[in-house]
């Protein structure tokens, strides 16, 4: 009868047991979320940003592990697919996946509508706002256009010239936008606050054919830099992942030439450059984290969203996700002529995409007193009247 009676409390024990175990297992096992970079982690640009971004997650979040396959390119990855990808991260445990460029587009469309069970996240697309997103899918920017217009509007003040030239990456939509947001800057800057005559502005875009160089497929953006420099532009404002431009102009400063650069992407990308005037960065931390939460909290919903900057402290790494960093190069009149410049982008005093604007063809952006919606500004179609560039691909 004892041993019956023990027999019983065992079983009435395990039962009990059981769950709790389940529990504590579940609570020691990290949420996982994966990105896919589209060039290396450390590239001190465009991948580097994203990637420490994620690590700011792990920071904030608790219990929250990071994943990550870079180098995500044709490239680098010859006939691996985004849904090959994918299916790695999966089976490594992650939740929620994060693909960091707009050329992985369809690939992570079809992982999505494959793992209807896992999260994702699509960096610059707009699936949701034309309707093709499964319900998993949202689509996540940031509001890079008041960036570039700050990096434009240095580069005006400083240049002795009159020429900046603009290192693009591949042509689409997003591209175009921000270097027309660029020139925008600039004409602004040249205009309103040097006084000068808009037409004597030179303000070039040369396209290299991806978002970094790759030997033997895109040019060299260290010779477009080159390029640019020996023509007679002394600032170069740059649109593509990594750290040519201001390489460059570093290399000829040491030349005895008068030349500057802006980078892109990365709130370190200056480095120690003297040359170089600030950068206009992507800050991922806060709209990751924001994600994750809703992720994990069984918040989820597919929507399409584009953060600004936190206006109040542009700089302030838990709020904002567009800065602008101050280079060694700035000089004192054009940090303040910035400070105002900023204020007034931020409080709406100043609206660049206000018509009258016309492309470079003549036909028209926006009409007089016309202010832009974000879709006109996100499906901009070609350079802007003033630019010169190739507006399309041949």
């Amino acid at each position: 009868m004892l041993r019956k009676s023990f027999l019983a409390f065992l079983v009435v024990f395990s039962l009990f047991c059981l769950p709790l175990a389940n529990l504590a297992t579940a609570a020691e096992r990290p949420f996982t979320f994966g990105l896919l970079l589209v060039g290396p982690y450390n590239d001190h640009g465009y991948s580097q940003a994203h990637y420490e971004g994620g690590q700011y997650v792990e920071k904030i979040i608790p219990g929250t592990k990071m994943i990550y396959i870079d180098k995500v390119n044709p490239a680098d990855r010859k006939g691996v697919t985004i849904p090959q990808l994918v299916d790695e991260l999966v089976e490594k445990g992650a939740k929620l996946i994060i693909a960091n460029s707009d050329d992985m587009k369809d690939g992570i469309r079809e992982a999505a509508a494959q793992h209807l069970d896992i999260h994702f996240v699509h960096i610059s697309g707009d699936d949701v706002l034309t309707g093709k997103a499964p319900k998993n899918l949202v689509n996540l920017f940031g509001r890079m256009e008041y960036g570039k217009m700050m990096a434009g509007f240095v580069a005006a003040l400083t240049t002795k010239t009159g020429k900046i030239g603009y290192l693009g990456p591949l042509e689409n939509e997003e591209t175009k936008r921000l270097a027309n947001s660029c020139y925008l800057g600039a004409r602004y800057a040249w205009q309103k606050v040097l006084k000068k005559n808009p037409n004597d502005l030179k303000f070039d875009v040369k396209w290299i054919g991806f978002w970094f160089n790759i030997p033997g497929v895109t040019a060299d953006p260290t010779q477009v830099g080159q390029n640019f420099f020996n023509s007679g532009y002394d600032v170069v404002v740059s649109g593509i992942d990594t750290t040519e431009a201001v390489t460059v102009a570093s290399q000829e400063a040491k030349k005895g030439k008068k030349v500057w650069a802006i980078p892109y992407d990365y709130v370190g990308a200056c480095g120690n450059n003297s040359v170089c005037l600030g950068v206009p960065y992507f800050n991922w931390g806060p709209g990751y984290v924001e994600l994750v939460r809703k992720s994990m909290q069984n918040e989820w919903k597919s929507e399409w969203i584009w953060l600004g900057p936190y206006w109040k402290d542009i700089n302030d790494a838990n709020k904002t996700t567009v800065g602008f960093v101050e280079g060694p190069a700035m000089i004192p009149s054009s940090k303040k002529a910035l400070a105002a410049f900023r204020s007034d982008l931020g409080s709406g005093i100043i609206n660049l995409y206000k018509g009258p604007l016309a492309y470079q063809d003549g036909s028209i952006f926006l009409k007089p007193g016309e202010v832009a919606t974000d879709k006109q500004i996100w499906y901009t179609q070609k350079l802007l009247k003033g630019m010169t560039g190739q507006s399309s691909a041949k």
